[in-house]
């Protein structure tokens, strides 16, 4: 093959690659406005709700081990596909599901299958920056943001016009759409690199539970604000209903901004250096919106903290990705589940505790996280290696 047409495949599974995280996206921001149709639809109260949502994680996270032996036998490629033909239905079994019992299956299959895809469109995403030899993993998750946007919008217009069935439906529609024109042009691995040769294994390599560490210190102050800041303010600031709100879109509007310059600013400075900057500057934030006096200023100090942690959680997939001697699917299979045990599974926690303390002082411990990414940060070298 030569140089041209490498570079033009490349191209092209770098827009395939970006498709797959807009699709992963979607499919979740679309189950956000189905949220309240659903309880009310099943007569649920909010504590089944509050269970049968974290059922959807434990699907997310029981699929995420075995991505790295499926990836490694198959490819990130094929991996991704399989997994997309699922995903494509899953919402509209949520959709149809009938009552509790039919409803908790379908969520652990709805979280089991968009989990999975998302540990091997990330191992896809390192794959291409290795053929591009630049990064890409950080607006790969800008994508996925985009997604979650569109699909959270659309949903809420959709279902108010023509119900959750019909929303359901549509969105099915967009996303075989999705798959079917993008998906084809998606590169994959020259050969799948066999270094471990049990059907389900971890990574032996201990690099690999660091750089997961450090994913999960980076993802539980996201999942804290997303969860809990709105409470925090209204509780603790004294802000109205409405002004609670702009916490959670402050910190992702920055942080989706900064995912699509984040792989620039990474291939200018390097991966260690961006790491540690941003890692301060999420700490700086964070900090300062335990401390703030006042609703305005504690949301201005989300958003700034928001600059900072978009492209912590990126970088480390990277590094994982790119670890010598184990496979990025292996490596990312276990990277993925700690990272997003810190969306998942901490904000539970965290809830707890803050009832009892106040989120202020969670906010201040959340900033010495990530002050201890920035220290880590070294760990992330790897995340450099361009080698096709």
């Amino acid at each position: 093959m030569d140089a041209a047409t490498f570079r033009r495949r490349a191209v092209y599974g770098r827009w395939a690659v970006a498709s797959a995280f807009f699709f992963n996206g979607f499919l979740v921001g679309s189950w956000a406005p189905q949220i309240p149709v659903f309880m009310t639809r099943l007569g649920i109260s909010e504590f089944t709700l509050g269970l049968l949502i974290l059922v959807f994680g434990i699907g997310a996270l029981a699929s995420m081990p075995w991505c790295g032996y499926l990836i490694e036998k198959h490819g990130s490629r094929a991996v991704i596909k399989g997994f997309a033909i699922f995903c494509s239905f899953s919402l509209l079994l949520v959709a149809l599901a009938p009552n509790v019992i039919s409803a908790a299956p379908a969520l652990f299959l709805f979280g089991a299958v968009i989990g999975g895809m998302d540990v091997a469109m990330n191992a896809n995403a390192v794959e291409v920056e290795k053929k591009l030899s630049r990064a890409v993993m950080s607006s790969s998750h800008g994508f996925w943001s985009l997604g979650g946007f569109a699909g959270g919008g659309l949903g809420g217009i959709l279902i108010e016009a023509h119900g959750h069935l019909a929303h359901a439906v549509v969105v099915t529609i967009i996303a075989i759409a999705i798959g079917l024109i993008a998906f084809r042009f998606m590169i994959t691995e020259d050969a799948p690199v066999r270094h471990e040769k049990q059907k389900l294994t971890f990574p032996t390599n201990p690099l690999i539970y660091l750089i997961g560490l450090m994913a999960l210190f980076s993802m539980v102050p996201e999942g804290s604000v997303l969860d809990w800041a709105a409470l925090y303010l209204r509780q603790e600031r004294g802000a109205d209903i409405a002004t609670a709100g702009f916490a959670f879109a402050a910190f992702s509007g920055t942080m989706s901004i900064m995912r699509f310059l984040g792989d620039g600013v990474r291939d200018r400075f390097g991966a260690v250096n961006t790491l540690r900057i941003s890692a301060l500057i999420g700490a700086s934030g964070m900090l300062a919106a335990s401390i703030a006096p006042t609703s305005w200023i504690a949301i201005l100090a989300f958003a700034f903290s928001g600059l900072g942690i978009a492209n912590m959680v990126p970088i480390a997939f990277s590094a994982a990705g790119n670890q010598q001697g184990t496979s990025s699917g292996v490596a990312l299979s276990m990277v993925t589940l700690m990272g997003y045990s810190g969306i998942l599974v901490a904000p539970s926690a965290i809830g707890f505790v803050g009832g009892k303390t106040g989120f202020g002082p969670i906010y201040m411990v959340l900033a010495g996280l990530l002050v201890v990414v920035a220290l880590m940060a070294n760990l992330a070298r790897s995340a450099d290696q361009k080698v096709r």
